[in-house]
C-alpha cells in the first residue's frame, strides 16, 4: 500500500487523474470501477477536460458500476447509474455497450448479481477500481461486517450509511435501504486500487482503514494487506 497526503482536495483530485489517465494509457481497454460520491467528482471532470483537450483516449476502456440502490429505476434521480452516467461516461464518451451495470429495479435479484459477475469474469477482472470511504468504512455498499470473501449481493444499508447518503437526496427517509454492491472478492482481486479521502470527517475512519486492525466491522481495512493500493488523502483527512 503507498499512501500520499496532498496539500487540499484540488492536488488530490489532479493526482487522482493523473493515476487513472495513467492506467488507461497504459491498458486503452481497460476495465474501470469508478465510485460515485462527492470525493472523486473533481478528478472525474479533470479526466473529461484531458480527453477534450485531446490528451487522454477514453474510447475502448470498459466500465463497472460499483453500486446501486435496489428498488430504483434509471428515471429515478436517486438512480447510481444515472449519476454514473452523468459524472462518468457521458463525459468521457463511454457507450452503454462498453458497461457493466446493475439494474436497480430488477425482480431477480440473485440473477442481476451473477449475470454482473460473469461479465466481470469474461472481462478479465477489474484493472483500476476508484473507491471512496464510507463513513463507517464501507467499500462500494460492503457495509460491516463484510470480510474479504463477501460475494457480489443485495445488503441492508446501515444507519450510518443512510446518514450518510441523505446528504445527496436531501432527507434520510429518500434514501433506499437496500442496495446491490461489487463484493469484496472482486474489489480486492483489482489489479490496481485508488483509494480516495477528503475532509475531516473522514480522518477517523481513515486510520482505523490504515492503522487499525484488520477486521470484518471496518471492510476497508482489508486494504492493508494488498500492494497495489493506492491511498490519496488530503490533509484534512489524514491530520498531522
Amino acid at each position: 500500500m503507498r499512501l500520499v497526503v496532498t496539500r487540499d482536495a484540488d492536488e488530490m483530485h489532479e493526482l487522482a487523474a493523473e493515476l487513472i489517465a495513467s492506467e488507461i494509457r497504459s491498458k486503452p481497454d481497460a476495465v474501470v470501477v469508478p465510485a460515485m460520491g462527492n470525493t472523486p467528482m473533481g478528478a472525474y471532470r479533470r479526466l473529461a477536460e484531458m480527453r477534450q483537450e485531446g490528451e487522454l483516449d477514453t474510447s475502448q476502456i470498459r466500465v463497472c458500476q460499483l453500486d446501486e440502490y435496489l428498488g430504483v429505476s434509471d428515471d429515478d434521480p436517486r438512480s447510481l447509474y444515472g449519476w454514473l452516467r452523468r459524472s462518468f461516461l457521458d463525459p468521457l464518451g463511454i457507450p452503454p455497450s462498453r458497461v457493466n451495470r446493475f439494474h436497480g429495479d430488477a425482480c431477480d435479484i440473485e440473477r442481476e448479481c451473477q449475470e454482473y459477475d460473469r461479465t466481470v469474469e469474461a472481462w478479465g477482472g477489474y484493472d483500476l477500481v476508484i473507491l471512496g470511504l464510507g463513513p463507517n468504512g464501507h467499500l462500494g455498499f460492503n457495509e460491516p461486517p463484510s470480510d474479504s470473501a463477501a460475494p457480489t449481493r443485495a445488503v441492508e444499508l446501515t444507519e450510518a450509511s443512510l446518514e450518510s447518503n441523505a446528504t445527496y437526496w436531501g432527507d434520510i427517509e429518500r434514501v433506499p435501504r437496500r442496495a446491490l454492491t461489487a463484493g469484496m472478492t472482486q474489489l480486492l482481486a483489482a489489479r490496481k486500487i485508488l483509494l480516495l479521502a477528503s475532509g475531516r470527517h473522514k480522518r477517523e475512519i481513515l486510520h482505523k482503514t490504515l492503522r487499525g486492525q484488520i477486521t470484518p466491522e471496518v471492510p476497508a481495512s482489508y486494504l492493508q494487506g494488498l500492494t497495489q493500493v493506492t491511498v490519496l488523502a488530503d490533509r484534512e483527512a489524514w491530520g498531522r
